[in-house]
Order: structure tokens, then sequence, then C-alpha cells
């Protein structure tokens, strides 16, 4: 039975836990490893069950504890070519079993399946990830995209849970306090995704047969929780389908609460 739980999602950390069997993986791991290892505690996951990380860029809110926590549980790395060269930059690399794993070629992970596909973000090598656990359940991450290509939609397309970039409300991000340079790199199509954009795909996400979808990485200063579900839920109600029959809906919380849910 596949497990799916996001521990963190925000600019100020990310990652995710996904297992099959008897372990699991992480996606990224943007928060200290003392804070990680104590989300896995409060879930009753060992870290020795954790098999790999996979981590989707180099940016800080998605390897701030790659380095300890890594070397600590002996836990091989994954990321891009790019990833993997920024990473060196930023010194995380150091007492680190770190691995490329090139686009579109899927590795086996214990019971796991992950293949990497491309995501449009500002970094050299930015990857969303996609897992099939040995019973046939698909999950996906894709966040820190500006728009959602048709590749993307193409890999989410079919899965049974999506965690997918809602950062951030239009309208707080221009009245808001960011500079204005700021304000235009998050809303470039290599930024990142907002409300109304991800809206957008759910329909289509939920009549290929996803059904349960998680809005991530919501920006704390740009975006509000009731914000991102109302756009989301406005669509889908528009498209005629229906909460808690054709999809649950679900918040990826800054710091998450949420239970591991087993599909």
């Amino acid at each position: 039975m596949a497990r799916f739980c996001p521990l963190f999602s925000s600019s100020s950390g990310n990652c995710t836990y996904i297992g099959a069997g008897r372990g699991g993986i992480l996606i990224d791991a943007g928060v200290s490893a003392k804070r990680l290892e104590q989300a896995l505690a409060d879930r009753e996951i060992n870290p020795t069950s954790i098999e790999a990380l996979f981590i989707t860029h180099e940016h800080s809110d998605h390897i701030g504890g790659v380095r300890v926590f890594a070397a600590r549980h002996k836990i091989p790395v994954y990321a891009s070519a790019g990833t993997l060269r920024g990473m060196e930059q930023a010194g995380v690399c150091g007492g680190v079993d770190a691995r490329e794993l090139p686009l579109d070629t899927p590795i086996a992970v214990g019971e796991m399946s992950v293949t990497a596909f491309p995501t449009p973000h500002d970094t050299a090598g930015s990857t969303g990830y996609v897992v099939t656990t040995s019973d046939g359940r698909t999950l996906a991450v894709a966040t820190d995209m500006g728009t959602v290509t048709d590749r993307v939609r193409q890999v989410l397309c079919g899965c049974d849970a999506v965690l997918i970039e809602s950062n951030y409300d239009q309208h707080m991000l221009e009245v808001g306090p960011y500079p204005y340079p700021l304000k235009q790199r998050i809303a470039a199509k290599t930024g990142h995704l907002c409300n109304d954009d991800c809206a957008a795909v759910l329909p289509t996400l939920v009549q290929s047969g996803v059904s349960h979808l998680f809005l991530g990485h919501l920006s704390p200063h740009n975006n509000l929780p009731v914000l991102a579900e109302q756009t989301a839920q406005n669509a889908l109600n528009a498209a005629g389908l229906r909460p808690d029959v054709d999809y649950r809906l679900h918040i990826a919380e800054r710091v998450g609460t949420h239970p591991v849910w087993y599909l």
C-alpha cells in the first residue's frame, strides 16, 4: 500500500514523504535534519526506513537539511546533473553519496520506481518526480514551476495522488511588500505557479483519474490557504466534479500536521 505525506511545504522549507512496503523516500529536504527527524518520528516513521532522497532543485528551501540528514543516515541523494552542480556550489554534497538521475529514466528504490521529469523553474535542472509503487499506485510531486507545460500535464494525468504548486494569489503578489524585481521573478514562466493557473489544470487531472490533490508550496506572504483552496474548488465545481466523490482536495500546510495518507 502506498503512503504519502507532505511534511513541510512552503518557501521556508519543503519535504514530502512517499512510502511503500517497509521503505520510503523523501523528495527534498529543505529544513534542518533535526526538524525532519522530528516530523518523521511524529508519524512513527523511522529514518532508517528512508532509502533515498530525491532533490527537485538547489534552492535553499529544498536542500537545507540534505547534507546532515543524508550523511547521518547514510542515504543516497539523487538529482539532475544541473541540480547536483548547484548543490556542490552550495556546499551540501560533502560527505554525501550524491548520484545523478537523468530525466525520464526510472530507477528502482525498494518497492518503488522513481522518475524525474523537467519543470520550468529558474535553475539549471529543476525537476518533479513521479513514483510508482509495486502495487501500481502512482504519486507525483510538481512544485516550483512558472507554468504547467505539456510534459508536466502528461506526467500528472492518471496519477493517484498529485502534490502541485499553488504558490501565490495574483492580487496579493501585486500589492504585497516584495520589491518589483522579485515580483517579476515569481510571476515569470520560470517562477512559481499562481492559484489561478494551478486551478485551471485540476479538472483535467481529476478527469484523468487523480483522486487526491494536494496544493503545495503556498507563499506565507502572497497567499492564504483559503484563497488557494477556494480558487481550486471553484474550477473543479465549474467542471461538474464533486468533492469527496470524484476527488479529495488537501492543503499541504507550511509545517504539516497531515497524517500519512494511505492509497
